[in-house]
């Protein structure tokens, strides 16, 4: 395995992640894994391109730093950089002699193009193909002898070209099969380093920057170590430069350290490697394909894996191009990148001595620029059906129809998903059509429960109020009846000895008429107060509703109709569930002057039992409904109700600990009109 350090190349900052599932939708490599609900990078998996850094607008994920070590360093005056040759892309507008100053005056000693290794890789890569072979099957094994000139004893008809560290790296993890595959030479960043250390000896330090972090894993694998000893990334450089505070206006403006780069620097733009390794990239003849990008690069791989390439060398780059690697900060537009990088090469090429760089690609002829691949496999074993059936059930996908494809997850299908789901890389509560539906379902739960508060709350403020008013009633009642009595007593008295035709006899019967009648609601106050003691005896409910009713006779315009559900026996207080029928019974024919129907509904469960009387009436309007219930409340004319039956019926209800509800329609307009007294009692219960 590759020699990592204890920090991984990337991280997440839990603080600053909202989980929004870019950076799983981005990740080529399937790296990210989703655990209670938080993204982390798995490192095993991590290839280092970067994709999941450029997508995240929270910047919450963050790679390795090494400014600290190569600040450490700067004093000891053996650190000389390398610089990738997408460098304007970075400093566009400053030549690049003040780019190499600002580097010096940091403390590096020299600077050097990388866009030179990459004119070494050049010749490699044509020698490479033209060492052509008829060899119709690819070797098994990893790795392959080769000559000190790059080539292979035994070569695969085809090659995946190695310059991108997060190329190879997803080869090595996804695609070991393609191992042998793989062009066995090193990235121009190693090719530079190699070519430093033969130059300047072993002991000097290579610090390579550029617009990769990839390349801080490829320098500690362990088939190039000790080449290139610290990465830097252009961001990591410009905090070195704000650090001590180095511009381009306080530092003394330096070239480029020999050897200097040839067509090397095009080496940023795609196909550039291509052009300066004068390979054809003919329409006709295929022999050189590149691709690049998360869209493509990828892609190309697996087509390459299916044999569907034909092309001899596959060139591909994770990114679009070095110039938008994820080390770069400049916000410049892509194209705004190219033509930075173009002006350079273009004055590059016009200025530079041919003379002298054929010298030096001459000189390092013979420089090793080989190195082997490794197999990490790190590819998932697939779920069996019912595994993965399970898992989507468990995602809220019962059948195919369910299987919505979004992509809101972050993976292409519901089924990708479901096996990220089984390799422990996601979760099922990723799916948002899922997440919304079970929170739909908890938001109507949720409504059910508020209006079941409310009621509850408004049960319990009408409870309050009858029992203030109970107090009260009582009081009245008492100091009430005894006066009345006397009134009736005399009254009575006076009409025994008053002869019939005496005048003041009307009178007199008026006055036994209203104190009569104040008897009686004196008399509804005192049940109304009084707290009686409930008689519970088992009771059949349909028996009781069938007597209540038999002693109210129907008026003649009044149909009357009994429906009995199984109700069975319960146990209650028939005296006070009798007096709750015949007061719903009486206010229904009441409600009904003109005729209608009356109809009285039983029915009940394992623990209620209950009934209801609905009449055709005229309703009652909303706004009387919530007086319903309130003593001397009453809709009826003037004299014909003293507004305490339903009081009283509701408080013999609760009595029970049942429940009494109304429903009613004043509204011709919204359907037939009437209303709707529903009572339910428990079954049975312990004596109250």
């Amino acid at each position: 395995m590759e020699a990592l350090t204890d920090t991984p190349l990337v991280s997440t900052i839990k603080e600053l992640c909202r989980l929004c599932y870019m950076c799983v939708r981005e990740c080529p490599a399937n790296a990210i894994r989703i655990k209670n609900g938080q993204a982390e990078v798995i490192e095993a998996r991590c290839i280092g391109c970067g994709s999941c850094i450029k997508v995240c607008s929270q910047r919450a994920k963050q790679f390795q730093r090494s400014t600290d070590a190569v600040n450490a360093k700067l004093a000891s005056g053996k650190l000389v950089a390398a610089l990738a040759p997408s460098f304007p892309a970075e400093f566009s507008g400053l030549p690049a002699t003040s780019i190499v100053g600002m580097i010096r005056a940091l403390g590096f000693t020299k600077v050097f193009e990388v866009g030179f290794g990459a004119d070494l890789l050049a010749v490699r890569y044509r020698q490479l193909l033209q060492n052509k072979t008829s060899a119709l099957n690819r070797p098994n094994t990893s790795t392959s002898p080769t000559s000190s000139t790059g080539t292979l004893a035994n070569p695969p008809p085809q090659w995946i070209g190695t310059l991108c560290p997060a190329i190879f790296g997803y080869v090595e993890r996804y695609y070991p099969d393609l191992l042998p595959a793989l062009a066995p030479l090193v990235s121009p960043m190693i090719a530079m380093a190699r070519c430093i250390k033969k130059m300047h000896g072993s002991d000097v330090k290579v610090v390579f920057i550029g617009p990769c972090i990839a390349k801080k894993r490829e320098a500690l694998s362990h088939t190039v170590a000790g080449d290139v000893d610290y990465v830097l990334t252009f961001i990591e450089l410009r905090e070195l430069l704000d650090r001590y505070n180095i511009t381009s206006e306080n530092i003394t403006p330096y070239e480029f350290d020999e050897p200097r780069a040839g067509k090397g620097t095009l080496l940023p733009f795609s196909g550039g490697f291509l052009e300066a390794a004068e390979l054809d990239r003919g329409l006709i003849w295929d022999d050189v394909m590149a691709a690049e990008g998360r869209s493509t690069a990828f892609d190309a791989i697996d087509e390459f894996a299916k044999g569907s390439i034909e092309a001899k060398l596959l060139e591909t780059l994770a990114c679009k191009g070095c110039i938008s690697g994820p080390g770069i900060i400049a916000s410049d537009s892509l194209f705004s990148k190219q033509a930075a990088v173009g002006r350079y090469a273009r004055e590059r090429l016009t200025t530079f001595d041919s003379d002298a760089w054929r010298r030096a690609i001459n000189e390092f002829n013979q420089l090793d620029l080989n190195r082997s691949f490794e197999n990490f496999d790190q590819r998932l074993v697939d779920p069996t059906n019912d595994e993965l059936n399970k898992i989507l059930k468990r995602m809220g996908k019962n059948k195919i129809e369910d299987e919505l494809n979004c992509g809101a997850c972050g993976y292409d299908s519901c089924r990708a998903h479901a096996r990220a789901v089984h390799a422990g890389l996601a979760e099922p509560e990723m799916c948002l059509p899922d997440t919304i539906e079970q929170l739909r379902h908890a938001l109507g739960e949720l409504d059910i429960s508020h209006k079941q508060l409310a009621n509850a709350q408004e049960e319990l403020l009408r409870a309050e109020k009858l029992a203030s008013m109970g107090q009260l009633a009582a009081g009245i009642a008492h100091e009430v009846n005894n006066p009345l009595a006397v009134i009736l007593m005399y009254t009575h008295l006076l009409l025994d000895d008053c002869p019939v035709e005496y005048p003041m006899r009307p009178d007199l019967l008026m006055v036994v008429e209203q104190a009569s009648r104040c008897q009686r609601i004196v008399s509804g106050l005192l049940n109304f107060s009084r707290h009686n003691k409930v008689l519970l005896q088992p009771t059949l409910l349909r028996d009781l509703v069938d007597r209540s009713a038999r002693v109210l006779s129907a008026p003649d315009n009044i149909t009357f109709e009994f429906i009995h559900d199984i109700a069975g026996e319960a146990e209650i207080d028939r005296d006070q569930i009798t007096q709750v029928l015949m007061n719903l019974i009486k206010n229904a024919y009441d409600a009904m002057p003109n005729g209608g129907e009356l109809t009285i509904r039983t029915g009940g469960d394992d623990e209620h039992v209950g009934f209801t009387v609905t009449d055709t009436g005229s309703g009652i309007s909303a706004a009387d409904m919530s007086k319903l219930f309130q003593p001397f409340f009453t809709t009826k004319p003037m004299g014909q109700g003293t507004g305490l039956g339903l009081s009283i019926a509701y408080g013999i209800v609760k009595m029970h600990r049942g429940e009494m509800k109304v429903e009613s329609n004043c509204d011709p307009s919204r359907g037939s009109t009437g209303t709707t007294f529903t009572v339910t009692l428990p079954r049975y219960t312990q004596q109250l």
